[in-house]
């Protein structure tokens, strides 16, 4: 059976006050992948809600599959439900046919050639053969096998309950019931997020395999460049939503064109208004029935005054009406981008040899196992390793949020700030001003304000935090690190939930600047240009290198370690 298109046409929503989208259109054919992109807040998440009939467009209309799927950000599911009943859901409509199938053999069989009914009965058959075929019912089993192990849940019992499992675990769940699903349509928002690189690779390849359409909200640039053939642009652009072809690095060079088109056109459009208002001007002052004529004029004034005063006017109106056509028509000033302008990411840790941080044989049972890490007052460390491996369990033991067994010294007056994964606010009601004022004081949120860092728009200022999209609360919660630089800051994945240029920004600030650094990230796109240290956490051997150059081999369960001395990452 041929898949349907998912159609959106002319889509407009507001939120509060404040407009998201303003006519939005998309088309998605089956076999098309289309990324959505733009900043955090610009109506990502809003826009894949929209498609998939979660929430109502104050104008517009979308055309979808029956069967569509939605991957959120945030699952919907029941903490006492298991991971058998997810499975279970995913799997009705391929066991519902399959057992439709099962009936009509059966009533086929008992049917003779000459009944009246066995047309209809095998024409009702062979539709729903067509169908089992299309959803290949007979491997879904299997294929949900394969699917969980391909992302890191095949070792998990069906009967665990979704309460026990991490944030994390249940996105993966999530992401896995649709692909068992197979859905015409796939929405996916941020599906990568909390994904190691074998399970992101996985996903790669499932998410290219599907015959229908698939509409991806993501900030992972290996992910969109891996698996889109289009991409929307939700930023502001001059003639609205942009449509690109090609992958996320095909993006970046058109995007980099168009912004400059775009500032160019502006720029001579604002020069010819200011010619025009200047013509119009001068002629309209030598029109002036008051203004004191010249000697050279006077001789002569009466004699062609009728005359010479007809030829202004029309000037006069022909300036005033183009300079009115020109402003009528102007494109609107390109806006200024976001751009992250932290003065420093961390603090310097004074002039001591000693390290921030020593950990000696650190234990956290079930969780973490450690032989050792030093941390430099300088230090540049990423930490990967697969979803399970301690990142964020050592980031919470560094930061002193967790009791671990083992060493750990010190230095005396250490500052350590903390980026966790998951970014919630005590007051949601609170604005993100106020938010920023009443955790950092008057005084500091005065000398550097909340608007001078480039993480959030003037307009986002004054909005509750409960009303803010994941992302810009997790830039709220970045400004307040940097505010207030510590000497050591740790950050959990810190590029999850950010648009691809602040992305790039935070990379490059991450590299220069006074201060230690350490990161735990999956982001592949990061890693790959990472110039720092690397700890690798699994078990087994422990490589070294700096730079991405071995420098040594070392034995130690639970980590293999990249890098000895402070580096410096870069973007």
């Amino acid at each position: 059976m041929p898949q349907p298109a998912l159609i959106a046409h002319d889509l407009v929503r507001s939120l509060g006050a404040r407009r998201v989208l303003d006519g939005v259109s998309l088309t998605a054919s089956p076999g098309h992948r289309i990324g959505v992109i733009g900043e955090n807040g610009v109506g990502k998440s809003t826009l894949l809600r929209l498609l998939a009939g979660a929430d109502q467009p104050d104008a517009g209309g979308v055309t979808r599959p029956a069967d569509l799927g939605f991957l959120q950000q945030e699952p919907p599911f029941e903490t006492a439900s298991t991971i058998g009943t997810v499975l279970d859901q995913a799997l009705l409509e391929v066991r519902e046919v399959l057992t439709d199938l099962e009936r009509l053999t059966e009533e086929l069989a008992r049917s003779a050639d000459e009944d009246p009914g066995r047309a209809e009965l095998l024409d009702a058959y062979g539709r729903r053969l067509e169908e089992a075929q299309d959803l290949e019912v007979w491997d879904a089993d299997r294929r949900a096998a394969v699917v969980l192990e391909g992302l890191g849940l095949g070792a998990f019992g069906h009967d665990r309950t979704l309460g026990s499992l991490s944030g994390g675990q249940r996105g993966r769940l999530a992401l896995a019931a649709l692909l068992v699903r197979r859905p015409s349509a796939l929405l996916l928002d941020e599906p990568t997020n909390h994904l190691d690189d074998a399970a992101a690779a996985f996903v790669e390849e499932q998410v290219r395999a599907l015959p229908g359409a698939v509409v991806v909200a993501s900030h992972d640039r290996a992910f969109l460049d891996a698996v889109c053939t289009d991409l929307i642009d939700l930023d502001p652009a001059v003639d609205g939503p942009v449509r690109y072809g090609g992958n996320y690095s095909a993006y970046l060079a058109e995007k980099r064109a168009e912004r400059e088109r775009w500032e160019r056109r502006h720029a001579e459009e604002q020069e010819a208004l200011e010619a025009l208002r200047h013509s119009a001007g001068v002629t309209a002052h030598r029109l002036a029935p008051d203004r004191e004529r010249r000697d050279n004029e006077k001789m002569g004034y009466g004699h062609r005054a009728g005359r010479v005063q007809s030829q202004i006017s029309r000037r006069v109106r022909n300036a005033t009406r183009r300079l009115e056509e020109l402003e009528q028509a102007q494109v609107a000033e390109p806006p200024r981008p976001l751009r992250f302008a932290a003065p420093a990411l961390s603090e310097p840790g004074g002039e001591s040899a000693d390290p921030l941080l020593a950990l000696h044989d650190v234990r956290v049972p079930g969780r973490l196992a450690l032989e050792g890490l030093e941390v430099s007052a300088t230090d540049r460390l990423l930490i990967t390793g697969g979803n399970g491996a301690g990142k964020s369990t050592l980031l919470a033991v560094l930061a002193g949020r967790l009791t671990a067994e083992g060493e750990i010294r010190r230095r005396s007056g250490l500052t350590v700030g903390l980026l966790t994964q998951d970014t919630v606010f005590d007051r949601p009601d609170r604005t993100a001003l106020d938010t920023y004022q009443q955790s950092l004081g008057v005084a500091r949120a005065e000398a550097i304000t909340l608007g001078s860092l480039g993480l959030m728009h003037e307009a986002d200022l004054e909005r509750p935090v409960g009303q803010l999209s994941v992302g810009q609360r997790r830039r709220l919660a970045l400004a307040l690190l940097v505010a207030r630089p510590p000497h050591l800051l740790l950050l959990d994945e810190p590029t999850n939930h950010l648009s691809p240029r602040l992305c790039d920004e935070l990379e490059e600030a991450m590299g220069t600047g006074p201060g230690a650094i350490v990161i735990a990230s999956h982001d592949r796109w990061l890693r790959e240009r990472w110039r720092g240290r690397e700890l690798r956490l699994d078990a087994g051997q422990a490589q070294q290198t700096v730079a991405g150059s071995p420098s040594r081999t070392e034995t130690g369960k639970g980590a293999h370690r990249h890098g000895d001395g402070a580096g410096r990452g870069g973007g």
